[in-house]
C-alpha cells in the first residue's frame, strides 16, 4: 500500500499549488500576474474547471468549483477538484502540491486534500516492477493558518483508514484467508491501539457458531472469528456501540455455483464489510473519538469441497434457529447471524453491520448508494442518513415490513436462507433481523464496495466504501 501525507505547511511559495476558486473569487488575492489571471478568466468562460499553468517555473493548478443548491453537494464538487488535481500533479511527475483556498467554502481545502489523497491511493504489492507505475506525489500541502493540526490529523487517519480497507478487497485470497484476515487485524490493532482477540475454529465450535462452521466445511482453510475493542477512559456511551463486518474472504457460491464471468471473478470482494470495519476502527481509534467501539469479523471462504454444505441441509444456528439453507450462495448471512447473536453478550447501546450481502440491492439502486434497513431509532437512522450525504457515501432506506418476514419462512426449518425472486436485499436483512433483539442497522454494500472503472476518487477495484461514512456517523453521534 503506497501512502499519501497530509502536512500542514507554513510557507508554500514557489512550490507546486492548487488554488481553489469559485464564482465570487477576486483572482488579483491570488498574486498572480495579470496576463495570467486573464488566461484564466477565458478557460472559466469555455467551461473548463480545471486550468494548469506555469508561472516563473511554478506549477499552478486553478479548480473553478461549482457550488452546488446544497451543502453536501458543494463538498462533493470540491473533493472531485482534488481527485482531477492528482491525476494532473503525477502526470507532471510532481512529488508535492499545496492548496490554498481561495473560495468562499471555509473547509474547501480539507475537502479538496481529501479527494486528491483518496485519488492518489495505489495497489501495486504483485506488480514486476512497482516503481515504474508509482505515483509521484507524495505530499499535499495545507497552510498552517488555513488549517489546524487536529483537522488535519483526523483527515489523515481517515484516509489511512480507507487506504486499508481497499488494500484488504484488493487482496487475492491465496494471500488473505479467513487466517490471515484475523492478523491483519491485529497489525491495525497495533498500529491505532486497540485490542483484539481472535477465535480458532475450536474456539468456534464451543461457541457453537454453526452457520460460520456450516460455510466452512467445503474449505481446507479454517474459519475464523475476531473481536477487536476501542475503549477509551470515558466513553460517551454506556453500552458498546457493536460493528460487524461480513468476512467472506472468496465466495465461489458453494455448491450452488457462481459463473466466473462477471460474477466469480472479483469475489475477493466478497470480505469488504470486513475491510469497512477494519478501517474504521483504525481509522475511529487512531482519531480518539470518545466512544466504546467492539468490532466482530466471521471471516471464511465459501467453496464447493470437501464435505461442503448442500441445499436442503438444515442449521442449528447458535441461538437455537433453525435454518433451511436452499442456496449456499446466500452464505454471507448465514456468518453474520453468528455474529449478530454474539454480539448480544455485549448489551448494546446500537449494531451497525455492513455487508457485501445481495446482488439484489446492486439492481436495486445501481452503484451509487448503498442499501440501509434500520430497526434503530428515528434518530439514529437519520443520522446515518445524514452521515451518507455528509460523506457523500449515500444511503437508500429500504423497509423491514413484517409482511417480508414471511417470505423467509421454511416449511422444514424455522426460516430458510433465501427469500425468493424477489425483493432480495430486504429479505436477506429480515433474515439477519431473526438474530437481532437490540437496536440495529443493516448496511447492504455490495452496490459501492467494488468498481469496474475509476469513478473520481472513488477508484477501480476495493473502494473502502464505508470508512467514512462509519466515522462520520460516530464522529456527530
Amino acid at each position: 500500500m503506497n501512502h499519501t501525507s497530509i502536512k500542514r505547511s507554513r510557507n508554500i511559495d514557489k512550490k507546486p499549488i492548487l488554488f481553489l476558486l469559485d464564482k465570487d473569487t477576486d483572482l488579483k488575492e491570488l498574486g498572480i500576474e495579470a496576463a495570467s489571471q486573464s488566461f484564466i478568466k477565458e478557460k472559466i468562460k469555455q467551461k473548463q474547471n480545471l486550468i494548469h499553468l506555469t508561472q516563473e517555473g511554478r506549477q499552478i493548478f486553478v479548480a473553478h468549483v461549482e457550488l452546488g443548491d446544497e451543502a453536501y453537494k458543494t463538498a462533493e464538487n470540491f473533493r472531485l477538484a482534488g481527485s482531477k488535481t492528482c491525476h494532473a500533479a503525477n502526470a507532471s511527475k510532481l512529488s508535492e502540491i499545496a492548496i490554498q483556498n481561495a473560495s468562499s467554502v471555509e473547509n474547501a481545502h480539507l475537502l479538496a486534500a481529501e479527494g486528491m489523497a483518496l485519488s492518489n491511493y495505489q495497489f501495486l504489492k504483485y506488480k514486476h516492477k512497482p516503481e515504474e507505475e508509482a505515483n509521484s506525489l507524495k505530499n499535499i500541502l495545507l497552510l498552517s493558518s488555513e488549517a489546524n493540526k487536529a483537522e488535519v490529523d483526523d483527515l489523515q487517519n481517515v484516509v489511512d483508514g480507507v487506504y486499508h480497507a481497499r488494500t484488504l478487497v484488493n487482496e487475492p485470497l491465496n494471500f488473505l484467508t479467513a487466517p490471515q484476515l484475523a492478523k491483519e487485524m491485529q497489525k491495525l490493532g497495533k498500529k491505532a491501539g486497540f485490542k483484539v482477540t481472535v477465535f480458532d475454529k475450536k474456539r468456534i465450535e464451543k461457541e457453537n457458531m454453526q452457520g460460520l462452521l456450516a460455510v466452512n466445511l467445503g474449505s481446507i482453510d479454517h474459519p475464523s472469528f475476531t473481536i477487536s475493542e476501542w475503549k477509551p477512559k470515558k466513553p460517551k456511551n454506556k453500552q458498546p456501540i457493536v460493528l460487524v463486518g461480513k468476512g467472506v474472504v472468496f465466495d465461489t457460491g458453494g455448491l450452488s455455483l457462481k459463473p466466473t464471468s462477471n460474477s466469480m471473478d472479483f469475489m475477493k470482494c466478497d470480505m469488504s464489510g470486513a475491510a469497512t470495519v477494519m478501517g474504521a476502527m483504525y481509522s475511529i481509534a487512531k482519531n480518539k473519538l470518545p466512544l466504546h467501539v467492539i468490532a466482530l469479523l466471521p471471516a471464511t471462504d465459501n467453496r464447493p469441497g470437501l464435505n461442503a454444505y448442500v441445499p436442503g441441509d438444515i442449521i442449528k444456528m447458535r441461538d437455537g434457529l433453525r435454518v433451511e439453507v436452499l442456496n449456499t450462495d446466500a452464505e454471507g448471512r448465514m456468518i453474520m447471524a453468528d455474529a449478530l447473536s454474539y454480539a448480544k453478550n455485549y448489551d448494546p447501546e446500537l449494531v451497525i453491520d455492513f455487508a457485501t450481502l445481495t446482488g439484489s440491492a446492486m439492481r436495486a439502486i445501481g452503484p451509487f448508494a448503498s442499501a440501509l434497513m434500520s430497526k434503530a431509532s428515528r434518530e439514529k437512522t437519520q443520522k446515518m442518513l445524514d452521515a451518507g450525504y455528509a460523506s457523500f457515501e449515500r444511503l437508500v432506506e429500504l423497509p423491514l415490513w413484517e409482511e417480508y418476514g414471511e417470505l423467509v419462512k421454511s416449511d422444514i426449518g424455522d426460516i430458510k436462507n433465501v427469500g425468493g425472486p424477489t425483493a432480495g436485499a430486504i429479505t436477506a436483512g429480515k433474515f439477519l433481523e431473526n438474530f437481532t433483539d437490540y437496536p440495529w442497522m443493516h448496511l447492504d454494500i455490495a452496490p459501492t464496495a467494488w468498481n469496474f472503472k475509476n469513478m473520481g476518487y472513488r477508484l477501480k477495484n476495493g473502494t473502502g466504501v464505508g470508512v467514512r461514512l462509519l466515522v462520520e456517523f460516530l464522529k456527530n453521534y
